[in-house]
């Protein structure tokens, strides 16, 4: 039987379903991710991005930091794709319990799904590091050099850098919505960045499937794997 097939057959058997994504799921929508060819890990800066996206750096260098963000991580217009728009459709139905995303571009929700757990935060809201006001999503983009609060704190996106901890609400909601899940489809992601990789082992489900360009540590525990991109597949299903 064919992989589309096989899938599709799962996924109206199933009544639980948990998506957990990567950085794939948003490259059919124009957003580099960070580990292609092409991707940001890739081009040439005077510091590695994960460097300059990292805690130790934006109180350092801020004036680096906001350079990049504006110029590498703002998604502008950027659309959902039909990776983003089935999996909303899943939810419509009720199949689809939850995503677990470890992208920041809020794309998920723009297409309509509503039990989203964000991983490493949203580039959708801002917060002062200082006092904690919030900001809307283009605070920092419509100004320039160094966002600051009325009370002179840093404005920064309210997305995890490295060196901070996933937030714990986050976590929990995402551990549970695996564990109770009867089929986990993994996509779009390589699952090399943790802890956020490492929430997969919690599934104890029938139905493993794991839909990635790349191999993935993944593959050899899955009950089916697909070597494409997500959009490309989930096209193909009703």
């Amino acid at each position: 039987m064919e992989k589309i097939e096989i899938l599709q057959n799962w996924i109206d058997e199933s009544s639980n379903i948990v998506f957990f994504g990567g950085a794939g799921v948003s490259t059919e929508s124009g957003i580099p991710d960070f580990r292609s060819v092409d991707g940001l890990y890739n081009q040439k800066y005077d510091y590695p991005p994960e460097t300059i996206i990292s805690h130790s750096f934006f109180e350092r260098n801020p004036e680096v930091f906001y350079r990049f963000y504006r110029d590498k991580l703002v998604v502008g217009d950027a659309e959902p794709n039909a990776a983003h728009k089935y999996l909303a459709q899943l939810e419509r139905q009720g199949k689809l319990k939850a995503v677990v995303t470890q992208n920041i571009d809020g794309l998920h929700q723009k297409a309509g799904s509503k039990t989203v757990y964000e991983l490493h935060g949203t580039l959708l809201r801002n917060y002062c590091a200082k006092c904690g006001k919030e900001y809307p999503a283009d605070e920092i983009t419509r100004t320039e050099g160094v966002t600051r609060c009325s009370c002179g704190g840093l404005v920064r996106p309210d997305i995890v850098l490295y060196e901070e901890g996933l937030d714990e609400k986050v976590l929990t909601g995402s551990v549970n919505a695996i564990m109770n899940a009867d089929m986990l489809i993994v996509g779009g992601t390589s699952l090399v960045v943790y802890p956020a990789a490492g929430l997969v082992r919690y599934f104890r489900g029938r139905h493993l499937v794991v839909i990635n360009m790349s191999p993935t540590g993944l593959d050899n525990e899955a009950d089916l794997v697909i070597a494409d991109k997500i959009g490309k597949v989930f096209s193909q299903l009703r």
